[in-house]
């Protein structure tokens, strides 16, 4: 039974993540077990380097990718930040397209054989493990395509991933490319990436597999393949097709689920989740310790510090004092309190007034170190009040990228979940809220993005 590589690369999509929420992204993909989690070229020398070396220092079952960019300096970085790591891999990220060779790399095709032997070669001499990734490879003129791929693999690449970046084939057409360039190029691991533009990722994923593709890369929060969808296709359809994969088939659905919230995005699956018998047994209240917390939440599979414990209590006790807490309120809980950047801005109170016949406005009071402030507006409804009051206290204004609401429970006591994305300097700064008010839900998601954007100008 052939044995498909499952890689995960959400963390290359969610860059705007905490350095506290990477860690424990990478912690929980490789508790899944998946093959290899990539990690995006680093950019800032100091903090992201520390970054793959903590992540070194726990992951022991997945391969750790780091891509290099496009020059030597990049390898090195790489190199560096990889030199602890159990697993290291290297990865050189190059387009193929005539259109991105020349926009990207400002380079034509006979300059781009050379990049790709000079940055394969080197970054061989530092790492066993060199994947070469040819993104952009469906718009890539063939011959070209070919000869750069072997040029790889003659430079020292063991493994080679084609990209479909635009997403844009049909299934069966992906899998025919695939066929084609396996025909052409010489035996080495084979792995692909295709965009979910269509909605067909994890379909050309599973076809390509079939055409002569030994692995797959994918992601929790969308964009490519579907990490959960993709491993039960495994599961269900393996024994059929003889194929396996390495993912602990009864761990996926909780673990995916606490990525998703992790990075705010709504991509898990509708299917039910595989819930083990300490989630069902979890049933706290405002009676409980902060030791029995602690607990119930490393039975949910995190691995969090004092100072987190002691922050998921604090929200506990807020939560608790309304309603009986399980194991999908304590999940939200750690997302949203957890793992998170030092809080420069903490929430004191707010009094919001409503109606139909009256304007919305909105008292808030923070506090900032020893400091309390307060601020007063009226807006186009509750929640907009709130948000100008708060802009009022910290004089700024922030582009609302996205404001979005949904219950973690259900029925009239249920509680609820915000999330908020602010736009600032060109980046984006997502940030989550969770009450049994909305609209304290709201103003919480709102001050945990501003304390991203504070904390990342003041580092």
């Amino acid at each position: 039974m052939k044995n498909i590589k499952i890689t995960d690369i959400t963390l290359c999509r969610n860059k705007a993540l905490s350095f506290k929420e990477r860690i424990e992204i990478a912690r929980l993909l490789d508790r899944l077990n998946v093959d290899t989690i990539e990690i995006p070229q680093i950019d800032n020398i100091k903090s992201d380097t520390l970054l793959i070396r903590t992540i070194s220092s726990f992951v022991k079952e997945s391969k750790l990718s780091v891509c290099c960019g496009y020059n030597a300096e990049g390898v090195e970085l790489a190199a560096a930040a990889l030199n602890n790591t159990k697993n290291p891999e290297i990865r050189v990220e190059l387009p193929m397209s005539p259109v991105g060779m020349e926009y990207t790399c400002h380079k034509k095709a006979p300059a781009m054989i050379e990049l790709i032997k000079t940055l394969v070669t080197s970054a061989k001499e530092k790492c066993e493990n060199v994947q070469f990734c040819a993104v952009d490879a469906t718009r890539a003129e063939e011959q070209f395509l070919t000869e750069a791929i072997n040029t790889a693999i003659e430079a020292g690449a063991n493994s080679v991933t084609v990209c479909d970046t635009t997403g844009e084939m049909l299934p069966d057409e992906f899998a025919r490319f695939v066929e084609n360039i396996k025909t052409n190029v010489k035996e080495t691991e084979f792995a692909v990436s295709i965009e979910d533009k269509n909605g067909m990722a994890t379909a050309a994923s599973i076809l390509a597999v079939k055409s002569g593709a030994d692995g797959v890369k994918t992601a929790v929060s969308g964009g490519v393949a579907s990490l959960e969808t993709f491993a039960g296709l495994i599961k269900n359809c393996g024994n059929t097709c003889g194929f396996s994969c390495n993912i602990k088939y009864t761990e996926t659905g909780r673990i995916v689920k606490q990525i998703a919230r992790i990075t705010d995005s709504n991509t898990a699956t509708a299917a039910p989740a595989v819930r083990s018998e300490a989630e069902n047994a979890i049933h706290l209240d405002s009676n409980d310790s902060v030791e029995a917390v602690a607990v119930a939440v490393q039975s949910l599979g995190y691995d969090l510090s004092e100072d987190d414990i002691a922050k998921v209590y604090e929200e506990f006790v807020h939560i608790a004092s309304k309603k009986r807490v399980g194991a999908k309120e304590l999940d939200a809980i750690v997302a949203s309190t957890a793992l998170q950047v030092p809080p420069t801005y903490k929430l004191i109170s707010y009094v919001i007034n409503n109606g139909n016949i009256i304007s919305s406005s909105a008292q808030l009071r923070l506090s900032k170190g020893d400091e309390e402030l307060e601020g007063i507006c009226i807006g186009d409804g509750p929640v907009d009040a709130a948000f100008r009051a708060i802009e009022q206290i910290i004089g700024r204004h922030y582009e609302l990228d996205d404001f979005q609401i949904q219950t973690v429970t259900e029925g009239r006591d249920s509680m609820g979940s915000a999330l908020v994305r602010l736009r600032e300097g060109g980046k984006l700064y997502s940030g989550t809220g969770i009450s049994t008010d909305i609209l304290g839900a709201s103003i919480r998601a709102y001050i945990n993005a501003l304390n991203k954007i504070v904390y990342e100008e003041a580092n």
